[in-house]
């Protein structure tokens, strides 16, 4: 399937990766995309880039051929393609982490300035890793979060499975993991960028606490940064059957560690 719009697709609320959209979901009239004016008006009041221009999303129809990054970063423009369901969910997910976003984006912008010979590097592959496949994972059990950073699945999902719900949150910020689940499948894979907390953190104080660590550089050096996440792992995540041993044992979906590189890190969330 494309990523363009198709009425034969839609966007199922009660899927788990939708928490946090709901409320933005509510008011639309899906499968017809909102266009770019009306995606504006979803933002919240006040939404910048790191230049304090306004974000804005403006039909790429009537764009001239530009780099996407630094037209965002120039301009605050944001080119978004009609009726296109990839460009659409790249929307919701400037409305939820905007502070995120626009790090990224100047992040990407520095990157492109410096870049030799049309090299993209290191640091602008987990750049777009975390755009477009991230997900956030905050939890207060660093044992759980250091399983998934193993890629230990039977410890973090079966022997810690009553802890997810009491401890474990999981945010999607990338637009293409979220295109993925218009027609979700059981290996389904993320980059997490996991976070321990001592306690809940308000979605709205950890979007501003990622644009500051992730504007400064101080992560996402490479994608190894990131940990590898099937997400119909997660319990509750998998509806269309029994997330039992057998699930588990399915070694093309949960592949053990092969070693090769050191697990990711688990970051210290610290919020004063």
């Amino acid at each position: 399937m494309t990523s363009s719009g198709n009425v034969h697709s839609t966007v199922d609320p009660d899927l788990p990766c939708w928490a946090g959209y709901r409320e933005i979901l509510q008011g639309l009239e899906l499968p017809r995309i909102p266009t770019a004016h009306a995606l504006t008006a979803l933002l919240p009041d006040g939404i910048v880039n790191r230049r304090g221009l306004p974000i804005r999303f403006v039909p790429a129809s009537s764009l001239a051929v530009s780099d996407y990054e630094k037209q965002i970063f120039e301009t605050g423009e944001v080119s978004t393609r009609e009726n296109d369901w990839h460009d659409f969910f790249n929307a919701l997910v400037w409305c939820r982490f905007p502070s995120l976003k626009a790090a990224l984006n100047a992040r990407h912008h520095q990157q492109l300035k410096s870049a030799t010979c049309g090299q993209r590097g290191a640091v602008r592959d987990a750049l777009t890793l975390l755009d477009e496949s991230g997900v956030i994972v905050t939890g207060t059990d660093p044992v759980l979060l250091q399983a998934l950073a193993d890629k230990d699945w039977f410890n973090a999902f079966v022997a810690h499975r009553e802890q997810w719900r009491s401890t474990t949150r999981v945010m999607v910020c990338g637009h293409a993991i979220l295109e993925k689940f218009l027609n979700p499948y059981k290996s389904v894979t993320a980059h997490a960028l996991l976070l321990h907390a001592p306690a809940p953190v308000h979605v709205g104080t950890l979007d501003a606490w990622l644009g500051e660590a992730v504007g400064n550089g101080e992560m996402l050096e490479s994608p190894a940064c990131l940990s590898p996440l099937p997400l119909m792992g997660i319990p509750g995540w998998w509806r269309d059957g029994p997330q039992d041993e057998v699930f588990y044992n399915d070694q093309d979906v949960f592949r053990p560690d092969s070693g090769r590189r050191p697990a990711a890190p688990v970051h210290s969330l610290s919020i004063d």
